[in-house]
């Protein structure tokens, strides 16, 4: 959702900030604004439109200063308008905010302050906050800022700047993500990490209700409660360049073509001879793996059809009784969880609110969590039991790509190491399958060099509004994560289905308009799905096919076809994504979309 930075230091705050919004557009937003302390005054800029269009206003202003905050909004409560944007100033002028969250009670607090006689300008909860606090300051911004948290319900991450301390800031969090970063004569924060990367690698991660006090090399933390906290500094092993283009013209291609490195990351030192290793994050006993019965996969769109593919893998390779849901259905269901049961939170933020209520469901049900996230210090990693890391780096494009890589290759080491831990795989099966695993980076990266057979089809049918995308057994998810990606950046309408399902409904829609891409690699269900293709060729649909090397009989039914290297049915969703994450891209920069901020989404769903 809407990005935070803050800034304190030597600098002029100014560049600081508009680089910081900028490393955080794909967050999603559709107005920015930043405020500065000139060391009298706060002058605020903002209004609709893109951070270059904010970068345009500030540049003839000679705005000075190295206090400053800066914000990106995604619109919940009110219009876009310039009114609504961020920052918000309360009436008094003292008190300059920005928050990233919902404030669900904000409406009987705003009644109350007009009944006080407080003006409002904005439509939206946030200018609710400042004037709250503008009311309650008792001349303490700790006392004052715990009372706010007393008097808020919903999720917040807010910076807050003072008129009369030109030295500082302070930040508040609940549900929502902030980021501190610790330098030698520099105070930052931000929604996410790359902002903070020019400047340092050691950082705080906020937990629940901290208060932080950030002045120019000194950073100072409280509880919900006003209790002093001592918290020390995490280093991070990302570099800037990582959240760089490198010559790309989008994060998302550049993001694409990094997924056998992902790939190879993931898997490094965890496929030992004879066992998997988890890491330190995961610590189970032989009895705990004897004991579970059930496990549990849970997440949210991308993360959610990598889990479907990690069910099919979990079913040949364990005997545990597998369920798959999205977080937002899991989290009100009546599902049965126990101490034999494994839960399984996948999520490339760690922020995102539906996972985390049904991971905070699952602890106080007594069940077993593990978290499977690209970010060490999230939420999510903090909360579970047990953590797998993705070590993807930074991913910037708004539509997963590279994640959904590491996803699958977390997810199938996890399937490895039950089977192998618990027996249910025999150790020779157990050996050849992590053979074929550590040698996918490379076929993954033959893929990604046949991107000129992707574009060529691109090209063909960028022109039509309507795809269907068809595929069996392991290649069902892949199908449903290549219409999301089309939906998500070229705002094309694909829907997904099983092919089998094609005739219970969707064989209506066939005609010469609407396109079937189907993903058909040589493995068990090949004949079922041929004989789907040839359904929507009789109703005169044209066919793009994905599927694998050598297979002639395929071209007689498509009328596009897009190779992937033959292998293993199993591991063929680490070879079928990509062409469809590559035609996604295509048709969207044929059609003259925002690929990497397409409209609408967020990188990071903090809110229900």
């Amino acid at each position: 959702m809407c990005g935070v930075v803050g800034y304190v230091g030597p600098r002029n705050a100014v560049g600081v900030l508009l680089d910081g919004l900028r490393r955080l557009e794909y967050r999603g937003y559709d107005s920015a604004g930043l405020a500065v302390h000139d060391g009298v005054n706060i002058k605020v800029v903002k209004d609709v439109g893109k951070v270059s269009d904010l970068a345009s206003r500030v540049e003839g202003m000679n705005l000075e200063g190295g206090l400053g905050v800066g914000h990106t909004r995604w619109a919940t409560h009110g219009d876009v308008t310039g009114e609504n944007a961020h920052p918000h100033v309360d009436s008094d002028g003292r008190f300059v905010l920005v928050h990233n969250g919902i404030v669900e009670n904000y409406l009987d607090i705003k009644d109350q302050l007009e009944r006080e006689g407080i003006s409002f300008v904005s439509q939206t909860d946030s200018e609710v906050i400042v004037q709250l606090l503008s009311k309650i300051y008792n001349g303490d911004m700790v006392s004052s800022l715990v009372e706010i948290q007393r008097r808020l319900e919903g999720s917040y991450a807010l910076v807050i700047l003072n008129r009369e301390d030109p030295n500082g800031f302070y930040c508040v969090r609940k549900g929502s993500p902030l980021v501190l970063g610790v330098a030698e004569v520099e105070g930052l924060c931000a929604s996410d990490v790359p902002p903070l990367l020019p400047f340092t690698k050691d950082v705080i991660y906020m937990d629940e209700g901290d208060i932080a006090e950030v002045r120019g090399g000194a950073i100072r933390l409280w509880d919900k409660d006003g209790r002093p906290l001592e918290r020390a500094p995490q280093r991070v092993d990302w570099d800037v360049s990582m959240s760089e283009k490198d010559g790309y013209p989008h994060y998302m291609a550049k993001e694409i073509h990094e997924q056998g490195a992902v790939l190879r990351s993931t898997l490094k030192g965890r496929l030992l001879e004879g066992s998997v290793d988890l890491g330190d994050g995961v610590n189970w006993t032989p009895d705990f793996l004897g004991s579970l019965r059930r496990i549990h996969l849970v997440a949210c769109g991308t993360s959610y059809y990598a889990c479907l593919v990690a069910e099919r893998v979990l079913e040949r390779w364990t005997t545990l009784d597998v369920k798959v849901d999205i977080a937002s259905e899991y989290r009100y269901r009546d599902v049965r969880i126990g101490a034999d049961t494994l839960a399984v939170f996948v999520s490339q933020s760690g922020e995102t609110a539906d996972t985390l209520a049904a991971q905070r469901k699952v602890r106080a049900m007594g069940g077993r969590c593990l978290g499977i996230t690209n970010v060490r210090g999230s939420t999510l990693a903090r909360e579970v039991h047990d953590l797998l890391l993705l070590k993807a780096g930074p991913e910037i494009g708004v539509a997963a790509t590279k994640t959904f890589m590491g996803q699958l290759g977390a997810l199938y080491l996890l399937a490895l190491k039950l089977g192998w831990d618990r027996g249910d795989l025999n150790p020779a099966e157990a050996e050849r399958l992590a053979s074929i695993l550590l040698k996918l980076p490379y076929e993954v990266e033959r893929v990604l060099e046949r991107e000129s057979e992707v574009k060529k089809a691109a090209e063909t049918f960028f022109g039509f509004d309507n795809f269907l995308f068809l595929g069996r057994g392991f290649s069902y998810p892949i199908a449903m994560e290549g219409a999301l990606k089309l939906k998500e950046i070229s705002y094309v309408h694909a829907e997904a289905y099983a092919a089998g399902e094609m005739k219970h409904g969707p064989i209506a829609l066939l005609e010469p308009n609407v396109p079937v891409m189907v993903v058909i690699p040589k493995d068990g269900l090949y004949e079922k799905t041929l004989s789907n293709v040839q359904e929507a060729r009789a109703r005169r649909s044209p066919v793009v096919a994905v599927a694998s090397d050598g297979d002639d009989l395929i071209c007689q039914m498509a009328d596009t076809v897009i190779r992937i290297p033959r292998c293993d049915e199993c591991f063929s969703p680490f070879l079928s994504v990509i062409p469809l994450q590559m035609f996604a891209y295509h048709v969207a920069l044929l059609r003259g979309r925002e690929i990497d901020q397409p409209r609408n989404l967020a990188k990071s769903v903090t809110v229900e």
